[in-house]
């Protein structure tokens, strides 16, 4: 699996391409949370930043997978070895697969070629996601 942990506290410009280029590539934008707990608030600065209305965009928000990998600073790519399931509870931590992980204002070709040309445990799920991100239009 592929994430990408964002914030809307990020460049408007930055997080519409990460968001566009994640998606493409069959990856998923990860939010922790709605900024001031507000539901308004984070729909329309998503609309800030998904400016085309035929663009698909793979968004979640989970604090859980926060926790999980750690999470401090957005953005922050990871490549998930193998698929795994999280805690139900709010306030429980799952135990992280192997992955690789990036964190940096980097596109999104950039960690997945990093992410390939390193062979972790990430490196298969890069490669395919940078061959749906070429093939993307």
């Amino acid at each position: 699996m592929f994430m990408v942990f964002a914030s809307l506290s990020m460049p408007q410009a930055s997080l519409s391409r990460l968001i566009a280029d994640t998606s493409k590539a069959g990856g998923v934008v990860v939010f922790r949370g709605f900024p001031g707990g507000s539901t308004k608030a984070f729909a329309e600065g998503l609309k800030r930043v998904v400016t085309d209305e035929g663009q698909e965009a793979h968004i979640a928000i989970d604090p859980r997978l926060f926790r999980a990998f750690k999470v401090e600073a957005a953005p922050t790519f990871v490549a998930a070895g193998r698929e795994y399931e999280l805690c139900d509870g709010l306030d429980c931590t799952s135990a992280t697969p192997d992955h690789d992980r990036l964190t940096g204002n980097v596109t999104v070709e950039y960690a997945l070629e990093s992410f390939a040309g390193g062979k972790g445990p990430g490196a298969g799920i890069a490669r395919v996601a940078l061959t749906q991100l070429a093939k993307a239009p």
